[in-house]
């Protein structure tokens, strides 16, 4: 028994060393207050890319989109008013911040399903208000006009489906066969 645990003892201690110097070890200089700086402002820009820069162009090209609409529809003046509310509706709402993800994962699971579902409501409810917006202006519309804003707003929705899969009523491409 003691010539076993010899050999064992002497595997591991193998091992360990085997497995340390296979370990390859980096020196690691302090930064200095500079490189945190450099660091920090990389970080920063890389979020204004993100999010700042898109929201601005996704915001210029809606409002060229509604101005394409509206000369488009041909409105009367009787109309501009339901007009007026209507891309009154559309602006996007005050976008909430960002969630704190340390608060989050604080919560136990119960409470961030209930978290989510909150904020799925919130958005679904904003959904239904522009909704009912949209459906109160084309009310406002003559035939020729409703035809208009159908294509119109067909094609503004045609690219969506791209990024997250197909919508109802379009195919899905067919799935590769497995390979064997």
């Amino acid at each position: 028994m003691t010539r076993f645990r010899q050999t064992l003892t002497g595997a591991a201690v193998a091992t360990a060393l085997l497995a340390s110097l296979s370990m390859p070890s980096f020196a690691q200089t302090a930064a200095t207050p500079a490189d945190k700086a450099v660091a920090t402002q990389a970080a920063a820009d890389h979020h204004k890319h993100q999010r700042g820069d898109k929201r601005g162009d996704r915001m210029e090209h809606m409002k060229q989109r509604m101005e394409k609409l509206k000369a488009d529809l041909k409105l009367t003046p009787a109309q501009e008013g339901a007009w007026t509310s209507y891309t009154d509706a559309m602006k996007p709402g005050e976008r909430p911040a960002p969630g704190d993800r340390e608060a989050f994962s604080k919560l136990t699971t119960p409470q961030r399903i209930d978290k989510m579902r909150e904020l799925r409501a919130k958005r679904s409810a904003e959904m239904d208000r522009r909704g009912e917006a949209t459906k109160a202006f084309y009310a406002q519309l003559n035939a020729d006009q409703q035809k208009t804003f159908d294509s119109a707003t067909m094609r503004m929705h045609k690219g969506h489906g791209k990024h997250h899969g197909a919508h109802p009523g379009q195919e899905r491409p067919a799935a590769a066969p497995a390979a064997q």
